[in-house]
């Protein structure tokens, strides 16, 4: 997909709502913040305020933003930037690194869906089908769905739509189950626009695992870094990219962190 982030620019804003301590590795700050208070804070906010959103980079994204930086202001607006990658804290700690707990967008979307009876939740992504099985397992919740197309972010039109689409749901939650980095911006542009209300999640396929739709790594593979491993079995072509060049990238930075930690 190509991504044109250049229109982007002049709408970033360093403004920043953080509502956790934060902790500072490979120039993001990382919300410091266990899972359960994480759930706290994000019910705990007024349906009626204004639109925030929450983020939660992986291995992947953080690759990303080192690439390109000024991406990085999306995630500085978020409410909240959760470390989604245990092969990421882990390796930070071996090189002597501070880093954040790990609240992986899966598990925030698991814990978080049982409290959404009688609210309304937007979810912006997911085939018609499968988000009939979201539907079908949590019927308490007031779903609105909308399905984009493909390449957002060379589809000016179909990019506002699907703004505009969250922007009148005024949902509690809308769950920006779409690709990364589409759903970090759509949930910008959306913070962007004064009359939204509501929590935008940007977990990607969190949904369709919290289901059963696309199946999810043992806990215990989860908890020791190895998530990686099992997911490229499931997907071999899609996620070689991520795993045999974002992820090796990250290691050195991190490495590269280290040293001139020690240095200073």
């Amino acid at each position: 997909m190509r991504v044109h982030f250049a229109a982007w620019w002049g709408r970033l804003t360093m403004d920043s709502p953080g509502l956790a301590p934060t902790t500072s590795l490979l120039g993001i700050d990382f919300s410091n913040i266990t899972e359960e208070a994480a759930v706290r804070r994000v019910l705990a906010r007024p349906v009626a305020a204004r639109f925030g959103y929450v983020v939660a980079p992986n291995a992947d994204h953080i690759d990303r933003l080192m690439r390109i930086p000024r991406l990085q202001a999306v995630y500085r607006r978020a409410m909240l930037c959760l470390l989604s990658s245990q092969m990421v804290a882990t390796a930070a700690g071996l090189f002597g690194l501070e880093h954040p707990g790990v609240v992986t967008g899966a598990r925030l979307t698991t814990a978080l869906l049982p409290h959404l009876a009688g609210m309304r939740v937007a979810v912006v992504g997911m085939k018609d089908k499968d988000f009939a099985r979201v539907r079908a397992c949590y019927p308490l919740v007031e779903f609105v769905h909308h399905e984009p197309p493909m390449a957002l972010l060379d589809n000016d039109e179909a990019f506002g739509e699907a703004v505009a689409f969250v922007c009148r749901a005024r949902a509690a939650f809308t769950f920006f189950a779409v690709d990364s980095p589409v759903q970090e911006l759509l949930a910008f542009s959306v913070a962007m626009r004064p009359e939204a209300v509501g929590i935008g999640l940007c977990v990607g396929a969190a949904l369709e695992q919290a289901v059963g739709v696309q199946e999810t790594a043992p806990r215990w593979m989860s908890e020791h870094g190895l998530e990686w491993l099992h997911l490229r079995g499931l997907e071999p072509m899609r996620r070689v990219g991520r795993y045999m060049l974002a992820d090796p990238r990250v290691l050195v930075a991190l490495g590269v962190a280290a040293i001139r930690q020690k240095i200073h």
